[in-house]
């Protein structure tokens, strides 16, 4: 059957309240009810929000359970403001519910700038927002922007106060699974809980276009090319492709000759040069289907730099000038197994979910080692050290990576997998 919503935005008292909390909406709770269908949302992008959820759980009983507890109207009014979801939610057998949350990641300020400029150029996105609907194109416009509306892995993380360790538990589960019923309706909702209310994402959007129209009275007419004649004017034939390159490639060192003086260094501005033309070939070749990868901080940029040259005068410099020089040996193994992934997991430390530190950690005592005999494992955050050498990490994007101690240090190994036993059996055998 189908959910009728109605809903209110609150009227907080603006002293006691954040900006957040002023701009949350609040939805009165679902009646139990039925579903027929393998769909549980109605809408393409309610089922996405629904396969995001499912697709960083860990316990496929959990999610049944959560199924269980919508249909059933188990969970209470539902709350929502930037960054996050609440309500309380009931077993069915007992009378005191849950606190249960879901935060949302939340859009940065420039990403919000970069998406409101693209929709406020389509008046089409405008009227399909007011209508309650989010076509497929609108969610394209924001890709082209380099903004994710619709969460992806790691942008959900749920909370309870219930002592199950799931992640989600059977409550959080319930109210994800509520909170498509809710973007269904209104996709409003889903930009509210990446960071922006629609009452100020409208005004944001009509200064847009205002700003837009005063610029466009400010350009000269007389420039421009009337439709009419623009439409009836033959279309120009395009120019031949380029022929091939027959001539070697240009050396820099000959022109830099007698510039050493200046400081230049012809070996580093040529690896320079080099990843410059292959950073436009990458640019020229994108497609949406394979767009670029995201940009990453300076440190792994100087990574990535010193991969291409690794051995030249230029990437000692590169470890000197970021002040990590004796990391960057270390780095440089990890950019070539993995890339930028590589390189972060080898700082960061992080809590994972207790269930998947309790399953990594028996599955790696139960594999036998590296050399076959059962193996101390101990655990600290997102590092699992199996005997004396041997260590497995769990990267912030989902995969593990085996590292082996070297002099003292623990290097990258090998390429990421997605299982702690595999990366384990991956490792470099004495």
């Amino acid at each position: 059957m189908d959910f009728d919503i109605e809903y209110d935005e609150l009227e907080p008292d603006a002293t006691e309240l954040s900006a957040d909390e002023r701009r949350a909406r609040s939805f009165p709770r679902f009646g139990p009810g039925k579903r027929i269908g393998r769909k549980f949302a109605d809408t393409w992008w309610g089922n996405a929000w629904i396969e995001s959820m499912e697709r960083t759980a860990l316990d496929a009983e959990q999610l049944r359970k959560g199924r269980r507890y919508a249909f059933a109207g188990q969970v209470g009014s539902i709350t929502v403001s930037p960054g996050r979801i609440s309500a309380a939610v009931h077993d069915g057998d007992q009378y005191t519910p849950y606190d249960t949350v879901v935060r949302v990641g939340t859009l940065a300020a420039a990403e919000w700038d970069r998406l409101l400029d693209r929709v406020a150029a389509k008046a089409g996105h405008i009227a399909a927002l007011l209508d309650r609907d989010m076509p497929h194109d609108l969610a394209q416009t924001a890709d082209d922007a380099g903004v994710r509306l619709l969460p992806g892995y790691g942008d959900l993380d749920p909370e309870c106060d219930c002592p199950s360790w799931d992640h989600p538990c059977r409550h959080a589960a319930a109210l994800a699974y509520q909170a498509a019923w809710l973007l269904d309706r209104d996709p409003f909702v889903l930009l509210l809980m990446r960071g922006r209310g629609e009452a100020e994402l409208m005004a944001d959007l009509r200064r847009r276009n205002a700003r837009r129209s005063v610029a466009a009275d400010a350009t000269d007419e007389a420039t421009g090319t009337p439709a009419e004649e623009a439409y009836a004017a033959p279309p120009a034939a395009l120019p031949a492709p380029p022929g091939p390159v027959t001539v070697e490639p240009l050396a820099l060192a000959p022109l830099l000759a007698g510039h050493e003086a200046a400081g230049i260094d012809a070996e580093a501005l040529g690896a320079l040069a080099a990843d410059a033309a292959h950073r436009a070939r990458q640019l020229l070749a994108a497609t949406r289907a394979e767009p670029l990868a995201p940009e990453v901080d300076a440190w792994c940029d100087a990574v990535r730099l010193a991969a291409r040259m690794p051995r030249s005068a230029a990437a000692r410099r590169l470890g000197e000038a970021s002040g990590r020089a004796a990391d960057l040996p270390r780095a440089v193994t990890a950019w070539e197994y993995a890339g930028a992934a590589g390189v972060d997991v080898v700082d960061a430390v992080f809590t994972p979910p207790r269930e998947l530190v309790a399953r990594a950690t028996a599955a790696l005592r139960e594999a036998g080692g590296v050399d076959g005999a059962a193996p101390e494992v101990r655990n600290w955050r997102n590092r699992w050290t199996v005997g004396r050498d041997a260590q497995v990490r769990y990267g912030r994007d989902g995969r593990w990576y085996p590292f082996h101690r070297r002099s003292g240090q623990w290097w990258p190994a090998g390429p990421p997998g997605p299982d702690p036993v595999d990366a384990l059996l991956d490792l470099p055998q004495d």
